[in-house]
């Protein structure tokens, strides 16, 4: 039976008062010597989490036992929901809107970028100047590891990822890629494929890039070091292919998984923008394919071996942690670069201003931070701030997020200040109970998550909710920075 992922979700209501953050202490309870961080990334990675319960058949042991250490932030968002931008404005602390960096390309610190990002100290960077040893192992940024913000990467400064062992595609992984692709595109636009299918039977987790990273993680774990450390390891899957060792599908029989509940007519109250936003070529989108074919049981099955894949990863991670002179003296912070749609809003992929793009996982874990959930809405911006808060270091003057200690110390306190994702000059706003959205060519989005949890009835036209599109237009850019122009960035 199909089921809503976001009827695993009870998110508390607010009030859309629009007060001023107060004032925080920082903790006494942090120890007086400098904890190290790690900092884990993963890639694609939506609700789709034990601890988060975006489904009911996710299969995430690892994520979930971590989360009951620290701050779980279930209304956590992106700035961007597109890797490169994301990314982007988490590390260095601005917003898109400011940056102009709204697609992929052209990569960050590109000859071509405006100075803002070209001299942009982003978060390793600010911890170097503190006395941090920073390295990084896999993908942290979008693109390349960004050399001035690391002491050392792997597995080199020029490259993200390791390379997996070479083996010829699996006979199965090829059925599914040409029952989604080539009946799709043709072949045509490679970065419009969807391929997914388990690995040979001889491949392994130390086989797969992300098992090379999470290997590399716990040597570098493992080392004695006399500086305090910030150590980033990047994953990259659940991103496409979803292709992973065969014991992570035998976890998910197609026939036994649950789809998102979806709405046939879902699109047909929302502007010509948004509509826009799932085309691919003519009146076809990736849903109408992937029903054609019969593959949204596959895909979904896929979709979640992955995570379970990746969920493996990061558990051996934390437990070379724990098993590290390093345990009670390290802030653990995990957040994925933004949502993925399979097939909610009719649609697939990230690249759009609804829930299932723009919500991620956040947590952090440390000393000092006592367990607990926040349904409060934060930006991934605000990973910056936070950081230098729990690591006592020196404010960083110009960053556009908000320091979350407020909340690590009391998840319940009022918070009135909306996570604002950009996509271009479209923008979306969610508080605990609201999701307002405003195109480009005018057109609105209003969603009340208290009563329409998915996102299906927008009231953005309805007179009787004019003062609360009002209140929430004003958290909206004032202004918008011009699109990084590069031949690469097409709609997709």
């Amino acid at each position: 039976m199909s089921i809503s992922r976001r009827n695993f979700i009870k998110l508390s209501t607010a009030s859309l008062a629009m007060g001023a953050m107060p004032q925080f202490a920082f903790s006494s309870s942090l120890p007086s010597s400098r904890p190290n961080v790690l900092f884990i990334a993963i890639d694609d990675l939506n609700d789709w989490v034990g601890c988060m319960g975006g489904h009911p058949d996710a299969r995430t042991p690892n994520i979930d036992k971590l989360s009951k250490r620290g701050v779980l932030f279930t209304n956590a968002h992106t700035s961007a929901p597109i890797c490169g931008p994301s990314r982007t404005s988490l590390m260095t602390g601005l917003k898109p809107s400011t940056t102009g960096q709204y697609h992929n390309h052209p990569l960050f610190r590109h000859p071509d970028s405006p100075d803002i990002l070209k001299n942009a100290i982003t978060i390793p960077q600010h911890f170097m100047k503190h006395e941090y040893r920073a390295i990084s192992g896999g993908k942290i940024f979008h693109g390349t590891p960004d050399p001035p913000s690391w002491h050392d990467h792997f597995p080199s400064m020029s490259m993200n990822k390791p390379k997996e062992a070479e083996h010829p595609r699996d006979p199965l992984q090829l059925r599914m890629s040409k029952g989604i692709v080539e009946t799709m595109f043709n072949g045509k636009r490679r970065a419009r494929k969807m391929m997914w299918g388990p690995m040979p039977e001889d491949i392994s987790d130390d086989d797969m890039s992300d098992g090379k990273v999470a290997a590399w993680a716990i040597g570098e774990l493992k080392k004695q070091r006399s500086k305090p450390f910030f150590l980033g390891v990047g994953f990259h899957k659940p991103h496409l292919p979803w292709s992973v060792p065969k014991k992570y599908f035998e976890m998910f029989p197609p026939d036994e998984v649950t789809l998102p509940l979806v709405k046939n007519d879902d699109l047909s109250d929302v502007p010509k923008a948004a509509r826009e936003f799932v085309r691919i070529e003519g009146k076809k989108t990736y849903h109408d394919e992937i029903i054609k074919n019969g593959q949204w049981k596959n895909a979904v099955a896929a979709y979640l071996a992955t995570i379970a894949f990746v969920d493996a990863q990061v558990g051996r991670v934390i437990d070379a942690l724990d098993s590290s002179p390093y345990a009670d003296n390290t802030v653990v912070v995990l957040w994925s670069d933004h949502g993925w749609h399979l097939g909610e809003k009719l649609y697939w992929k990230k690249f759009t201003l609804w829930e299932e793009a723009t919500r991620n996982i956040l947590f952090f874990s440390g000393p000092g931070i006592k367990p607990s959930k926040c349904s409060k809405p934060v930006s991934l911006l605000d990973i910056y701030p936070t950081l230098i808060d729990l690591c006592g270091l020196k404010i960083k003057e110009g960053l556009e997020g908000r320091s979350l200690m407020p909340l690590l110390r009391n998840p319940d306190m009022q918070w009135n200040f909306p996570a604002l994702s950009t996509r271009e000059n479209n923008h979306s706003l969610r508080t605990e109970r609201w999701r307002y959205t405003r195109y480009h060519d005018g057109g609105e989005e209003l969603y009340d998550h208290d009563n329409d949890p998915n996102e299906w009835d927008n009231l953005a036209g309805n007179p009787q909710y004019k003062e609360i599109k009002k209140k929430l237009a004003a958290w909206l850019p004032k202004k918008n920075a011009p699109a990084l122009a590069d031949k690469k960035n097409k709609f997709l």
